[in-house]
């Protein structure tokens, strides 16, 4: 029992230094890249953007006034853990927002504001995502309706909440393009996010429907030195059983894949569609 809780501990530890990395990864493309340019990707920091303007308020200050309600809510809504370590989340981000604020910004360029500054708060959001927390905002008020209703899907209520705190800043500042500006920017967030999930390895899988696929599958094992797996299928127009070959290769073998299939079969029915992962022998390693 002892040794379990020291792991739990240590994880949590981890968990809380990720979440001071990912702020301050986070507070880098706010501070140097977007802010500078009035661009913001929505949620609290689009509202911070506009006070800041306005009212001269420093940003990260105006982010940890903002989330004091929402944390507030959440108290009693989300888990212990993840409440102290989206408070430490909340609070570094804003630290290092006002302290970054100070140097001057990277680039005045709006457009390469929008791409680099998308590209590394996508990198900072999905630091802290991985260690299960969060800076506050839109992501804390997802979690807490998420509370009161468990159908309501995560991703459209950021959505709408970016999408109408961006509406608003074009409004306040009267410039169609920061909104497009800012567009690109949650655009590049999101891809950057999916990347740290899921990586950027990318195979291809086949499917073939032909009357010779026993053949077909001996030369890809043979020429190819790919794997195929036999799937018994039926035609609902011809009424016919028929084998259905499937088969998962890396983009460069598949013409390779498509030129054998023709070659035993000129009529052979194939299918190519993109797969988003192959773990197991031959392409990524099973891990935990």
């Amino acid at each position: 029992m002892y040794l379990e809780e020291k792991i739990n501990m240590k994880e949590i530890l981890i968990e809380i230094g990720g979440t001071v990395l990912g702020a301050f990864i986070m507070a880098i493309g706010v501070s140097l890249f977007l802010l500078p340019n009035q661009l913001s990707t929505g949620g609290v920091s689009g509202i911070a953007t506009i006070t800041y303007y306005l009212f001269k308020i420093p940003m990260g200050t105006m982010i940890l006034l903002v989330n004091i309600p929402l944390f507030v809510i959440a108290i009693f809504k989300v888990g212990k853990i993840f409440f102290a370590k989206s408070i430490v989340g909340t609070v570094s981000l804003s630290l290092f927002i006002d302290i970054l604020d100070k140097f001057e910004p990277l680039t005045q360029d709006r457009f390469l504001a929008c791409v680099y500054g998308g590209i590394i708060i996508g990198l900072g959001t999905a630091v802290l995502l991985k260690c299960r927390t969060s800076t506050g905002g839109s992501d804390l008020v997802s979690f807490i309706a998420r509370a009161y209703n468990p159908t309501i899907r995560t991703s459209n209520i950021i959505i709408i909440i970016d999408a109408i705190i961006v509406i608003i800043n074009m409004l306040v500042f009267k410039e169609i393009e920061i909104g497009l500006y800012s567009a690109i920017a949650i655009y590049l967030m999101g891809k950057l996010i999916d990347i740290a999930f899921e990586g950027i390895y990318f195979t291809k899988l086949l499917i073939i429907i032909s009357d010779k696929n026993e053949v077909i599958a001996k030369e890809i094992e043979e020429k190819i030195h790919r794997g195929a797996t036999g799937l018994y299928g039926k035609g609902m127009y011809t009424n016919q059983e028929k084998l259905v070959l499937m088969c998962a290769a890396s983009r460069r073998d598949v013409s390779r894949i498509k030129l054998a299939a023709r070659k035993v079969d000129p009529r052979c029915f194939m299918i190519v569609t993109n797969s988003r992962e192959v773990v197991g022998l031959g392409f990524k390693k099973i891990t935990d």
